[in-house]
This record gives C-alpha cells, structure tokens and sequence, in this order.
C-alpha cells in the first residue's frame, strides 16, 4: 500500500471510530446492553408463572425512570410509575397473578421488597410481607374502549418499559431524599405521606433534575417455581433517546417512545448497523413522526430462531415471543389520530379482521434440521383462524407456539399462533416484507435523507422447555431462552442506504 492510500484508510478509519463513539447523538439500539430506556419484550403470570425484573444504574449520578407496563393485545398502559434509582442502585421487582392474593381475581400485580423509592409507593396491600399494586384496565374500558376484552385478564400479559426522564442533581433535595443512606433512602415515607418531597418526587418542582445520561440496563425472567422453568432474557437497551430532561409525573402517558429527540429538538436521528455499516437516518421529531427513529432500529425485514417439539423425549416446547414495540403508534387512534400508517395495515380499534385485533401479514418458510423444507400454503399458522387475513400477527405481543396439533404455549399464552412444524426440531424464519395490498410492503415512512426500511420493529426471544420424565433424584426439567436473529432492508432512491 502506498502512503497515500496508507493516509486515506487511516483516515476513513478514525472517521469510523469518530462515528461510533458519537452514537450516543442519535437513537441507536446499543449491542452493550447500556442505555437511556430499555425494553423488556413480554411479562406473563399465566401458567403458573411469575415474571421477575430487574434494573441496574451503572453511574454515580441517581436517576428518575419512567416505569411502564402494557397488555398484550393492543399495549394499552396497565400500570405506570416513577422509580427513583441511587447510584449504583439495583431495583427489583416480581409480577404475579393478583389471584395470589385473592382467589378469583383475574388480573396481574406487582411486588417489590426493594427499598428504592417509587412514586406512588405499592401500598394497595401485602403479599409475602411486602407491598404490592395491582395492574389496572381504566385505559382500554369506558370512554378509552379499543374493541379489545376490558376485563383485568388483558393485564395478564404483554410487555413493560423503562425510560430514564432525567438524571438527578446530587446534593439537591430529590437526590437527598432518594439516596440510600444504610440501605434505606431517608425520603419514601415521607413521599407516601404528602410531605414536600412528595411534590418533588412527582416533578412538581422540577428543579432537581438534568437531562439524562447513559447507564442502565435490565433483565427479566419468566419462573414457575412448580415446575422449575426458567426463561431468562436481557432487555433490549436503547441509546442517545433524549437531549433533555423528561420529568412527568405518575398518571401520564408521557413520556413514552415517541419523546425521542436530538439536539435542538427539530429532528430524531437514529442510527443502525445493517451488515457491517452504519447507517444514518434523519427523521422530524414530534408526537407521530419522531417514532419513526426508534421503529428504524427494530426494524427486520426477516426473523430466524429454532424450534424443538417431540413428545418422544417426555415433553419438549417451543414458544416465540414477537413484540411489535412501537405498534402502538401506528394503529392506535389514542396515539395517531390517522391509524393505520405504514409500516403496518389496520387499525386496532377498526380492523377488518375483527375486534380486539390489528392483523399483519407474514411469510413462512420452514426447514428441518436435514434442510428439508416448506413454505406454509393456505393461512400459514394452523389452526387457520376463522376471519383473519392468512400468515398474520394480530397482537403487539405475539406468540407463536410450534405444534403439530393443537395450540399449546408452553408460556401458558393467551395470545397465540400456532406453526405446524416439519419433524421434532428445525429453524423457521419469517419474511416481515409481506403486504396485503392495503399499504406500502410493510415500508416504514421515508427519513428526510431518504433512507426507507421494509419490514416491522420488532424484539422478542425463543423459550424452549425440556421435560424428560422422572428421573429419580436427577432434575428433569430444563429451559432456555435465545434471542431472535434478524435481517434488514433498507433502501434510498432505489440504491443502499448509508
């Protein structure tokens, strides 16, 4: 190489280091698991199951996070509150089913022994020795109906966010209050009480705080202490969200995704990896648009994961969770008063498919583990749903069971679709660049640079059960949870993206 071209890759080369130590400019989906918010792809207390959560503040400075859980079939908000970590904090939490504690309830709540601050505090009752809240369905019943079920079972499953609103001030009241002091912060009572702090710990004030940094990041297990399954998975962590604080108090739908901004507060920037490059795409911040920044760094234009299903090793499952984080914001009239826009095709409160769903279609291809091979005719799942367009994901937490006969979720789902499988074991993969006819091929809105990616925002993981019988004294029920593998596809005026 001569020194010319020597200087020229030396240069582009510290042009890239340059690029990726100011991700944290512009939205990107961190593959080192720190972030501003995070996303847990599915809670459940079906089945028997509780669902365990975790949140870790890796900084000095304490931080006021935004806590929200969202059912299953159309992420209307169950439960939202303030968490307020130390330094260093870690807060735990377990979600059970309410019935726990009292025998015919239906629904979901949440428990804590955890001494990190919360605003409101779990006081509606006592489960365990500790308080617990019970997940609510004032969102999606009365004036708020969304043609899905309004009884408190719709709470029982879905998924749940964190965003982190501001970073805290150390030494100011907030932080005086909210910082462990021998394990226990000195100002929660207090707060619970209607003291002072209790305004400050609902940004009444809002005085204390600075806009966010970095630095957290989540995990979440679902557990069936009988059974002994345990599928483990790390939350999805989202970088560069926000420029500036986003303190709100509890009872808000702020702030949710759609707040992503960058500096300056005109434009949301997001920035992907695709096969090795970085790419850039510049989209107008607000209510309906900005979403389109943090939808770009879901986006898969295919996903890939195993199954296992074979009743000849005593009983072998396999469930997919799919997660359509930001399908809110496209077919909800709640959020956008022009639901449906791209990239999905109908409404969840008006969909052709019928109530209670917002139906989008998928391909199928499915291979065993000697490549033998299928692609589904017909409506792709089986049983076919009666109504439903073919292939289609109707929820915004789906999961798909994988099952010869019958529809059994080894995640005890009420939200299912069933694939026939080829054999005991294989790998299906699933082509989110199918349409209906109805909108653009599933083509998320055009970035003002002209970047325009095809497929659906999605997360999710496989959970997979072994259970081989009685062994004797030898543990005989095993599980594990493996996170989907995606492609993607992006294209600007007919050429690649950059």
């Amino acid at each position: 190489m001569n020194k010319n071209s020597l200087t020229t890759a030396v240069i582009a080369g510290l042009a890239g280091v340059a690029g990726i130590a100011n991700m944290a400019s512009a939205v990107n989906l961190n593959p080192d698991g720190l972030g501003q918010v995070l996303l847990y792809p599915y809670y459940t207390v079906n089945n028997g199951q509780d669902t365990l959560l975790s949140v870790v503040n890796t900084t000095s400075i304490g931080k006021a996070v935004k806590v929200r859980f969202l059912e299953g079939y159309n992420s209307r908000e169950v439960l939202d509150f303030n968490l307020f970590l130390s330094p260093f904090d870690v807060w735990v939490a377990a979600v059970f089913p309410l019935s726990q504690v009292t025998a015919s309830a239906p629904g979901a709540a949440i428990t804590t022994s955890d001494n990190s601050c919360t605003a409101p505090q779990f006081t509606q009752g006592s489960v365990n020795g500790n308080g617990y809240q019970q997940f609510l369905n004032f969102a999606y019943t009365g004036t708020n109906e969304d043609t899905g079920p309004t009884g408190l079972d719709r709470t029982r499953e879905g998924h749940f966010e964190m965003i982190t609103m501001s970073d805290i001030i150390d030494g100011s009241a907030l932080s005086v209050d909210t910082t462990h002091v021998g394990g226990v912060p000195p100002g929660c009572a207090a707060a619970s009480a209607g003291a002072k702090t209790k305004a400050e710990l609902a940004f009444e004030t809002g005085t204390d705080t600075v806009a966010p940094s970095s630095g957290i990041f989540g995990s979440a297990a679902v557990v069936n202490v009988g059974q002994g399954t345990y599928y483990a998975y790390n939350s999805d962590a989202i970088d560069g969200f926000t420029s500036v604080k986003l303190d709100s108090p509890t009872g808000s739908l702020s702030p949710s995704l759609s707040d992503v901004n960058d500096v300056g507060l005109a434009t949301a920037t997001s920035y992907v990896f695709d096969d090795g490059a970085l790419l850039t795409s510049v989209y107008t911040a607000g209510a309906t648009t900005g979403i389109d920044a943090v939808s770009s760094i879901f986006m898969a234009a295919d996903i890939f994961n195993e199954y296992e299903s074979d009743d000849t090793l005593g009983s072998v499952g396999t469930d997919w969770v799919v997660n359509f984080p930001t399908k809110r914001f496209y077919v909800d009239t709640l959020y956008n008063t022009s639901a449906p826009t791209q990239p999905f095709e109908e409404s969840f409160e008006d969909s052709p498919s019928g109530d209670g769903l917002s139906c989008t279609l998928i391909g199928i291809t499915i291979y065993d583990r000697e490549e033998n091979t299928t692609t589904p005719t017909g409506c792709g799942f089986s049983p076919c749903p009666p109504g439903q367009p073919p292939s289609s994901l109707c929820h915004e937490t789906n999961v798909i069971t994988f099952n010869a006969n019958g529809t059994n979720s080894i995640l005890g789902s009420g939200l299912t679709s069933n694939i026939a499988p080829i054999g005991s074991a294989g790998w299906v993969g699933l082509d989110l660049t199918q349409t209906n006819g109805t909108n653009n091929a599933h083509q998320l809105n055009p970035s003002t640079n002209g970047n325009v990616f095809t497929g659906l925002p999605i997360t999710g993981f496989e959970a997979l059960n072994f259970v081989t019988g009685d062994s004797g004294s030898i543990l005989s029920n095993y599980s594990g949870a493996y996170r989907h593998r995606i492609s993607r596809l992006c294209t600007n005026g007919g050429g690649a993206c950059s």
